[in-house]
């Protein structure tokens, strides 16, 4: 590596450091592996410090990423699974009692795309709030898209693409894209 590349490399990781939202990613990482009951409830700690609002009992595995965790509000005893990547940038509220299963993804934003004779990348994001309510359950692999309000009671299986559409509390919704297949009740 030439020492022009080297020292743009540290200068951008000197205003990372400088910059509050940054130092906490940076921190964050630096034990985001950590493996046990002792990383689990430091990584719950941690993101209950930044997040918007966390309940009490919040246990977060190895692995998982966040982005815009000013933007989260978990509620009580939420088990987030390994490997899980949660984009909150347009708000993600999570309700009391739920569980992830490993793999999950739950954004919040997507970039714009309409305009064809605009860059994709030159059209911004728009944002939707995701809403998980109370004693929910997803499944390995499962991806959440932006505006999906889940009510109390849904079971997501593994592998699912959940976009917006109404579903009723208690309803299981499998599929790409996710479909009620069965009710709880």
């Amino acid at each position: 590596m030439n020492d022009i590349f080297l020292k743009v490399i540290f200068k951008r990781f000197y205003w990372d450091v400088l910059d509050p939202n940054e130092r906490a990613y940076l921190l964050y990482h630096m034990f985001r592996q950590f493996p046990g009951q002792t990383g689990n409830l430091i990584r719950g700690r941690f993101i209950s410090k930044k997040a918007k609002r966390a309940g009490r009992n919040l246990i977060v595995m190895a692995g998982t990423r966040f982005r815009s965790i000013e933007n989260l509000s978990v509620g009580d005893n939420v088990q987030i699974g390994y490997d899980n990547f949660i984009q909150a940038y347009g708000g993600v509220t999570v309700g009391d009692n739920v569980m992830t299963a490993p793999g999950v993804k739950i954004w919040s934003v997507n970039h714009n795309f309409e305009d064809k004779n605009i860059l994709i990348a030159n059209q911004g994001v728009k944002e939707a709030e995701v809403i998980i309510g109370n004693d929910v359950w997803i499944s390995s692999n499962a991806f959440i898209l932006p505006g999906v309000v889940l009510p109390d009671g849904v079971v997501v299986s593994a592998g699912s693409v959940v976009g917006i559409k109404a579903y009723s509390p208690c309803s299981i919704l499998a599929g790409n894209p996710a479909r009620v297949i069965g009710s709880r009740r």
